[in-house]
Order: structure tokens, then sequence, then C-alpha cells
């Protein structure tokens, strides 16, 4: 019989990013959509601080591998999509971990996304231009 090895899973959410993680006992290792974290974001300097941010905080760096799935957004709606999925993992391995990472805000959603544009304006908010004459 297979050996089950202890997994947890959560979804992240940032904008229109969505991500889905799953944490799993290792060296720390980070793979998002099959690819290595550094290859998928080569040219994003910060997306490595954002996203250990929630092992720092509970000191387990470098203990879990992260495995992730992650679409839609920019890359950096897609870092902090992929924080809070780790957060929220972190809260299904150990309970414990919630007052630190609830201080820091990493269990909160972000639902800050973009206003729709209205009609009769050229914008969310902006109009036309008033000319007096």
């Amino acid at each position: 019989m297979a050996e089950t090895q202890e997994r947890y899973y959560a979804t992240g959410k940032r904008k229109t990013a969505i991500a889905r993680v799953w944490l799993s006992p290792g060296t720390g290792k980070i793979i998002v959509n099959k690819k290595d974290f550094d290859e998928y974001f080569y040219d994003h300097l910060v997306a490595r601080y954002v996203v250990e941010q929630p092992f720092r905080l509970t000191g387990t760096e470098g203990k879990f591998d992260v495995y992730c799935t992650v679409k839609g957004g920019g890359k950096n709606a897609q870092a902090e999509a992929i924080r809070h999925g780790i957060a929220k993992a972190l809260l299904e391995y150990h309970p414990d971990f919630r007052p630190p990472l609830k201080k820091a805000g990493l269990l909160t959603r972000d639902a800050r996304v973009k206003e729709r544009k209205k009609y009769g304006l050229r914008g969310a908010r902006r109009g036309q231009q008033y000319s007096k004459r």
C-alpha cells in the first residue's frame, strides 16, 4: 500500500489572481505553475520576499515544499495571492500560527479590484471636460 504524505491545501486571492497552494513537509522548494519559483518570477525581484513572508513570521523557513498553480492578474498580484494561500495553508498545519499571521494582515483577503466603467463617463469616475464657452 502506498504511503500517504501529509499535504495542506488552501486558496489565496488578490485582485483577479487566484492561487491554489499545496504545502508538504520538505526543504523549502517552491514550484509555481510547474516551473521553479525563480524561473516563473525571473523579472520580479520582490516576489520571493513577499511569498516567503508567512514562513518568516511563523519560523517555518525551509520546512515546507510549496506547489502552487496561479492564474489571472499580474505578477505582483499573483505573488500576493500565493502568500495569502500559504498563510491559510499554514493555519491548517498549525492553528496556533493565527496571531502572528493575523497581526501582519496575511489572512485578510485584499478585496480591492478595479472599478467598472460607467455609461456617460470616460472612465469609472472621469466625466467629460466642462467648458463654459
